[in-house]
């Protein structure tokens, strides 16, 4: 049986065991399930297994490991994928009831990247109705908990991508972001995600849009969640790379990070999202980190805009595409809403944007763009907060609001929105935690296809802080708990 601490290592040392022959691969796979067995009845993050084929998959590793046969980078990798991605013979609802019976006949592209780079998928993570909240919770699966306290929430949309990985029940998980939902679950739940630029890997097979539909999301993008930006880094290049219709006509060469030392500016401050102090000291300690790394690390205030005016653009961008899923009386209701002074309303603004509308906020968004473009020649980076507050607690029906520095605030994407509405990669790593023993992530933003300064900035960053410790699941270990597994 396989310890914890090779099942809660970074994928890059399970694979260095798994090639060693130090550990099987059925063994590492089996011990993962147990794992799940004994653990995720306190977490609910995985909510659909795929054990018996993973288990002959990991059988037909070991086989080939044996004749000296590798079968890709990810050789024997357990893993998990988000919900919202369809997996071949496992359901894909999105938390929506209406597709609680949908069991796709093919993995999305990315999801066959990973199983032809050796990977091997363990089941599914939970999410929230159409990936719209930051609570992970629906009437399809229920609610997911944060692995550091139950009573917090691990984040959204991708909650339970995050808790699994931190968990130490999948080792990497293949999740989804627009405004922040590989990021915000990263930080709540002390692991590391990555956002990538726009486009760069293929989105078919993610809901939303609906199941056969072929039109891409103009802001989402499918993106890891691990352990350590070297796992990121690691998913990126097996990942990373054009769909089947554009693979014809180009190829993709990211640019690797500068091999100077970095140029770093800091964005600590905002009115329309301010930042809890405790968060705010795990900031300035990561960049001091860098400083003492060599980097020449410089505040700025509002780079290119304040986050209120990207709040604004992403009402429209972000919401109003997605407005034909509605029922036609939820529509309408919306409609009535939207000269409401309120949340509400501005929310309703958002998803009954019109055809002008939209395309007025996209022009803003392409000068927003340039904007980035110009300020990324000064900085290689930009660090910012992920999350104004560590993980809150699991809060009412119907409101989402933080406690800052001891004001209630309604929740906020805005940290997050930057990167996700202009297209940026955008990587979340630990930076330390609360003194309530809660962890703290920080933002890394990096210019248009740098993804891997992003990273290579991430790496930095692990090497010169405290390795996080795993979090404190009451006997947790792989053959202690109880409990049903997922359905399968």
């Amino acid at each position: 049986m396989v310890g914890l601490e090779l099942l809660g290592a970074p994928a890059h040392r399970m694979l260095r065991a798994l090639a060693a022959r130090e550990v099987g691969c059925r063994e590492l796979i089996e011990s993962c399930l147990r794992r799940i067995e004994a653990v995720n009845p306190r977490l609910n993050a995985v909510v659909a297994l795929d054990g018996d084929r993973a288990v002959e998959e990991a059988a037909r590793a070991d086989r080939a490991l044996a004749r000296g046969e590798g079968l890709g980078p990810l050789h024997g990798l357990p893993i998990t994928v988000k919900d919202s991605i369809e997996t071949e013979g496992l359901p894909a609802t999105c938390g929506l009831r209406g597709l609680a019976g949908h069991r796709p006949a093919a993995d999305a592209p990315a999801v066959a990247r990973l199983r032809a780079a050796g990977a091997i998928v363990l089941g599914k993570t939970n999410t929230c109705p159409l990936e719209q909240d930051a609570v992970t919770d629906n009437p399809v699966y229920g609610l997911t908990v944060n692995p550091w306290d139950p009573g917090r929430t691990p984040g959204g949309s991708s909650g339970g991508s995050a808790a699994a990985v931190a968990a130490g029940l999948s080792a990497l998980d293949l999740a989804a972001d627009d405004a922040g939902s590989i990021r915000i679950p990263a930080s709540y739940c002390g692991v590391s995600g990555h956002k990538p630029t726009y486009r760069l890997i293929p989105v078919l097979g993610h809901i939303p849009p609906m199941p056969g539909d072929l039109r891409e999301p103009d802001l989402g993008v499918l993106g890891p969640i691990a352990r350590s930006a070297r796992d990121l880094d690691l998913a990126l290049g097996v990942l990373a790379g054009p769909g089947p219709a554009d693979a014809v006509a180009w190829r993709l060469a990211l640019p690797p990070p500068p091999d100077r030392p970095l140029r770093v500016a800091c964005w600590f401050d905002d009115p329309a999202a301010p930042i809890d102090d405790e968060v705010r000291r795990c900031l300035e300690r990561a960049a001091g980190a860098l400083a003492d790394a060599g980097a020449r690390v410089r505040p700025v205030d509002a780079p290119v805009g304040g986050l209120a005016e990207y709040e604004r653009l992403y009402n429209v961008l972000g919401l109003s595409p997605h407005n034909h899923l509605l029922p036609e009386r939820d529509y309408e209701s919306l409609l009535a809403l939207r000269e409401d002074d309120g949340p509400l309303g501005v929310y309703a603004r958002g998803v009954t944007a019109s055809t002008r509308e939209w395309n007025l906020a996209d022009e803003e968004r392409a000068r927003l763009r340039a904007r980035w473009a110009e300020f990324f020649r000064s900085f290689d980076v930009l660090l910012t907060p992920a999350t104004q507050t560590a993980a809150f607690p699991h809060p009412p029906p119907g409101e989402r609001r933080l406690l800052v520095n001891g004001e209630s605030r309604p929740f906020s994407v805005a940290w997050t929105v930057v990167a996700g509405l202009c297209h940026l990669p955008a990587t979340v790593t630990p930076a330390g935690r609360t003194s309530g023993n809660l962890p703290a992530g920080i933002q890394i933003i990096a210019p248009y296809l740098r993804d891997r300064t992003a990273l290579a900035t991430a790496a930095l960053l692990e090497a010169r802080l405290p390795p996080p410790p795993p979090p404190p699941l009451p006997g947790g270990g792989v053959d202690h708990g109880g409990g049903s597994p997922p359905p399968g």
